[in-house]
């Protein structure tokens, strides 16, 4: 039995295309506190988020085995969490205007409490010059649906609008590295 971690609408979407079978239970963890216990890179912090997720979920599903995945944005050089209100969402895109955003995603494998196996990427997302007309219109379609995301869009809708370049996984982008997640299923019998 496979048990997501997660409430994520799409790292939910991504496992019901893929034909994967799971139940979801998501992890009610303190993510402020594992990255501060942690510290490091994006990478690793989103590393420790989703191996936090599926620990916690696994310590209360004896023998399943718990997906876990978390995603950080950061721009430059600074980590946003998921806006908390519309304000904060305009706030975000002014400053990401223009710039270069890092979207870290990380998906982790626990059993009985132990991790198992864990895998992080990176996809890198060049953000257009944003007017603040542009910013309003945005929100006045994407605002609460944005609420939780992180970087305050969805790649698979108006989000897209965003950017000028993106590199790297699509999947990253979604918020998990579903490729490498996907044969680590496989290997274990969880996956087709």
């Amino acid at each position: 039995m496979l048990v997501l971690a997660s409430r994520s609408a799409s790292r939910r979407a991504m496992l019901d295309a893929a034909g994967v079978v799971y139940e979801a239970a998501p992890a009610e963890i303190d993510e402020r506190a594992v990255e501060d216990a942690v510290g490091g890179s994006f990478a690793q912090r989103a590393t420790a988020l989703a191996q936090a997720k599926a620990r916690h979920v696994a310590d209360t599903r004896a023998a399943s085995w718990v997906l876990g995945s978390d995603s950080l944005v950061a721009v430059a050089g600074e980590r946003f969490d998921k806006p908390t209100s519309c304000e904060e969402a305009r706030a975000h895109l002014r400053f990401f205007s223009g710039k270069r955003m890092e979207l870290h995603s990380a998906a982790a494998l626990a059993r009985d409490g132990d991790d198992v196996w864990q895998v992080a990427d990176v996809a890198v997302l060049d953000m257009r010059e944003l007017s603040a007309a542009f910013i309003e219109d945005y929100l006045d379609h994407e605002w609460p649906a944005i609420g939780h995301c992180a970087g305050a869009f969805r790649i698979e809708a108006r989000g897209v609008t965003l950017f000028e370049r993106i590199e790297g996984s699509q999947f990253t982008v979604l918020g998990m590295p579903l490729l490498p997640v996907l044969a680590a299923l496989r290997e274990r019998g969880l996956a087709a």
